[in-house]
């Protein structure tokens, strides 16, 4: 929870340099300092200009240091006395995450953030480009303001206004798990991919299509093969294409159906495609689509857009009470989802 209230620019600047009593909290220094973001601020939506996301550092040694990840973002807050971890919303606070938003695995190496690919970024990062892994986790997908789905601790998006005048296509949400498919590999959204019944066939079918991606590509989709809190009937496979991106580019919805042609894959069903209407879409949800129950909905530009605009840019609507199992699906007996 932010313990401050959002600063100018300048009240962000003097106040850091206040609290830190005008030396670099790393060595000392004093003269020309730099009031740092530990996150980034264009991974926050209002800026991230927080007491507890800033630090003073010397400009240029440690601050260099710092842009470079080579200091920690936990070294900082510590050295600074900063008890707070402050996240933006759509990062995980249960993940550990440097400067520029990239996580990192438990066995050191980092996976690629949304600003990963910006030139300025790489540059930056470029003496610690070898800790980072070309796998990329699914992004956290924003509620709408009127999903009933949304628990305390999901990122909600407050403000529907970047869709108006938008093509959008709207998807059926499917019950499944979240399946990223590479040339080389395959995992879901934890990137520690262990071996499970209902991954059996969606492994297969990656070592299958796999070799049709170039290496900067990725499938994005749901496993379907095992049950969930649903279990479909009549479904055209066990793995639905929802998205194909490029390094940090996701391509345009008619490119995503070109892809699922051209490898004979089946896409998520669609509940809507135009320009987007914002009553239309608050009253799309029903409690069935052909014959089974519906979890719910996703909008998408039907352009293409980047990492960092996900957040921006793919909502979700969940229907209330969506989990009625209690027992979690990788710990169940599996039983498969019925094909067509």
């Amino acid at each position: 929870m932010r313990k401050q209230p959002l600063l100018t620019r300048t009240q962000f600047r003097e106040l850091t340099f206040e609290r830190d009593k005008h030396r670099c909290v790393m060595c000392g220094a004093e003269g020309q300092l730099d009031a740092h973001h530990i996150i980034e601020r264009r991974l926050w939506s209002d800026g991230g200009y927080y007491l507890d996301n800033g630090v003073t550092l010397c400009d240029p040694t440690c601050h260099t240091l710092a842009e470079q990840t080579l200091i920690s973002c936990e070294t900082l807050r510590e050295k600074a006395g900063i008890k707070v971890v402050l996240l933006p919303d759509h990062l995980d606070s249960s993940e550990r995450w440097d400067k520029w938003g990239n996580a990192y695995l438990p066995n050191g190496q980092r996976l690629q953030g949304e600003l990963f690919h910006e030139e300025s970024v790489q540059r930056v990062l470029a003496p610690v480009l070898s800790e980072f892994t070309s796998r990329v986790k699914y992004p956290r997908t924003r509620h709408l303001p009127w999903s009933p789905g949304a628990s305390v601790d999901d990122c909600h998006m407050n403000d529907t206004s970047v869709y108006e005048g938008m093509e959008v296509v709207i998807t059926v949400k499917m019950d499944g798990e979240n399946t990223t498919i590479y040339r080389d590999g395959v995992h879901a959204r934890s990137l520690v991919y262990t071996p499970h019944p209902s991954r059996t066939k969606v492994k297969a079918l990656a070592a299958e299509i796999g070799r049709e991606l170039t290496d900067t590509m990725r499938l994005c989709g749901e496993n379907l093969y095992a049950a969930h809190s649903i279990h479909y009937k009549g479904l055209p496979g066990h793995f639905l294409l929802f998205s194909v991106w490029d390094k940090h580019l996701a391509c345009s919805w008619d490119e995503t159906l070109e892809w699922a042609e051209m490898l004979g894959l089946p896409v998520v069903p669609v509940l809507y495609r135009g320009i987007w209407d914002k009553k239309l879409v608050q009253e799309l949800y029903t409690p069935t689509f052909h014959g089974n129950p519906c979890e719910g909905y996703v909008v998408r530009p039907t352009s293409s857009f980047t990492l960092s605009q996900f957040k921006t840019h793919v909502s979700k609507y969940v229907r209330k009470n969506h989990v009625q199992t209690d027992e979690h699906w990788m710990n169940a007996k599996v039983v498969p989802n019925d094909l067509l």
